[in-house]
């Protein structure tokens, strides 16, 4: 809860900074006088001068710093692989209480319960069933750790580029001043160059922190999967799978059940004439050496 108030006050913080930019920006000014006096920059002004682009910029700063929050809480080792939720099913699996293993891990969730409660589901389908699933299941996780980290890459990617375009669209409003009015004042042409450089500046500002959180974030995930791999084979170890052979675990409904040509342990039902369509049968095995044929549907 700490960090969720954390992140959501650097988001508010960022946001406020950059509405009164624009609004500032979108002021007039107040006299020739004033406008023409020499001031000293700061670091507002630096933002103001960076055109409508700042913008865009600013909210990939705030939705920057906001996945870096979560990214750091979500990967924590303490998140990924809880050390009571491990000591807590070790216990039940020294017990062989694989229900109560089961029921631990769907009321106390995370990554690595999530595959435990998986892989003690699977038990009665053998040894090579339980594994595929519990990896499937760790796949599973990294995806949904991996989404929203893979955000910080895409907006390393587009900061930069939305900077540049704000100084393309800056040098050809400077130069087409310059077209019209003709070079009256070098100095001043070459502060309006400067002034649209800012928007690059600023894209790249922000580039660099969400590469540099996105590779840090994403190692920090695969470390913590990988210590979750390993408690997850320590503790399916030697695992009996021959006395647990066809028992179900846990409350997933099971579709599959017994063909529908077959009842009980009596003879095979009949199956339906033809009617002289000649429609393929479905051959399969059926009682004594008999063979049962159900018709495929008009």
């Amino acid at each position: 809860m700490k960090h969720k108030l954390a992140i959501l006050g650097s988001v508010a913080f960022v946001a406020l900074m950059f509405t009164t930019a624009v609004v500032q920006a979108q002021a007039p000014a107040t006299s020739p006088a004033a406008a023409t006096a020499p001031h000293k920059k700061n670091l507002l002004t630096t933002i103001l001068e960076g055109g409508w682009v700042m913008i865009p910029i600013g909210l990939c700063s705030v939705f920057t710093l906001y996945l870096i929050g979560e990214g750091t809480t979500r990967t924590a080792p303490a998140k990924l692989c809880p050390p009571d939720h491990t000591k807590a099913v070790q216990d039940l699996f020294r017990q062989g209480d694989y229900v109560g293993a089961y029921n631990y891990c769907k009321g106390n969730p995370s990554p690595m319960s999530n595959v435990i409660r998986v892989g003690v589901s699977y038990l009665g389908d053998g040894q090579n069933m339980t594994e595929t699933a519990m990896s499937e299941e760790l796949a599973k996780e990294n995806a949904q750790l991996q989404t929203k980290l893979s955000y910080l890459s895409v907006i390393g990617v587009c900061a930069p580029m939305i900077g540049l375009l704000g100084t393309v669209t800056g040098m050809m409003s400077a130069f087409s001043t310059l077209g019209t009015s003709g070079i009256g004042d070098p100095s001043s042409l070459a502060g309006a160059i400067g002034e649209v450089l800012v928007a690059t500046a600023s894209g790249l500002f922000i580039a660099i922190p969400a590469f540099g959180a996105f590779y840090y974030l994403r190692n920090r995930a695969a470390a913590g999967l990988h210590v979750i791999e390993d408690n997850v084979n320590a503790l399916f170890r030697k695992m009996p799978y021959d006395l647990l052979h066809n028992v179900h675990i846990g409350d997933e409904e099971l579709f599959a059940a017994a063909p529908n040509w077959v009842h009980g342990t009596g003879s095979p039902t009949p199956p339906p004439e033809d009617h002289g369509l000649g429609l393929p049968g479905v051959h399969a095995p059926g009682i004594e050496g008999q063979t049962v044929t159900a018709q495929a549907p008009i």
